[in-house]
């Protein structure tokens, strides 16, 4: 199995009662000159009412015992909307009456198969707030690698999942996405934030 060998074989318009995951939305508002205007959103379906978040993404640091450095815990995956495998943190869907921090300890588990603990909590962040209302938190994660499960970490997948887990040294990440990128991988929003950020505070020494 190769992620390599998963590509997009057909699109076209979804009609709305096909569609598990999302909805299209067409929202009036009133602008600060107080004229109304339309705007088009796409939504989640799968928010519950008993959480406040669709989902978290995981930010969880190892360290390499072979040079000492500090890493990232990557994965790639194949995303079918841009027809690419993309380079994403550990992330998943918030379930009813879960926390951000309790499935934040799910996710990781399932799709890495590392145990961790949440240290530190993002506030809410939104994807991209001109087109669709997801939101998540980010959720710090500490992975104590002297654990047996986390010496050798075996993912839980569904079947409908095809990850691949890696690590990439923190203090050089913004190179290597720019090397993951050359080589076809599309870059998921958080992990280049992620980077640029620890390029910025390098830039400025901070």
């Amino acid at each position: 199995m190769s992620l390599s060998n998963a590509k997009v074989l057909s699109s076209g318009p979804l009609p709305d009662e096909e569609a598990k995951w999302i909805k299209l939305t067409k929202i009036t508002y009133q602008d600060p000159t107080g004229t109304s205007r339309l705007w088009e959103s796409a939504e989640r379906r799968t928010r519950s009412a008993t959480t406040e978040v669709d989902a978290v993404g995981i930010l969880a640091i190892l360290e390499n015992p072979t040079t000492g450095r500090r890493e990232l815990l990557l994965q790639k995956q194949f995303r079918p909307p841009v027809n690419m495998i993309t380079i994403e943190v550990p992330a998943g869907l918030v379930d009813a009456g879960e926390t951000a921090e309790e499935a934040a300890v799910r996710e990781l588990r399932e799709e890495t198969g590392y145990v961790g603990v949440p240290t530190e909590t993002s506030p809410i962040m939104y994807n991209d707030a001109g087109f669709c209302n997801t939101n998540l938190r980010m959720v710090h994660m500490s992975i104590d690698m002297s654990l047996p499960e986390n010496k050798d970490p075996k993912p839980q997948l569904e079947e409908s999942e095809f990850i691949d887990v890696f690590t990439a040294p923190l203090d050089n990440l913004w190179e290597e996405c720019k090397k993951l990128e050359a080589e076809g991988c599309a870059i998921d929003a958080r992990v280049a934030s992620l980077a640029e950020g620890i390029l910025v505070a390098q830039q400025l020494k901070l």
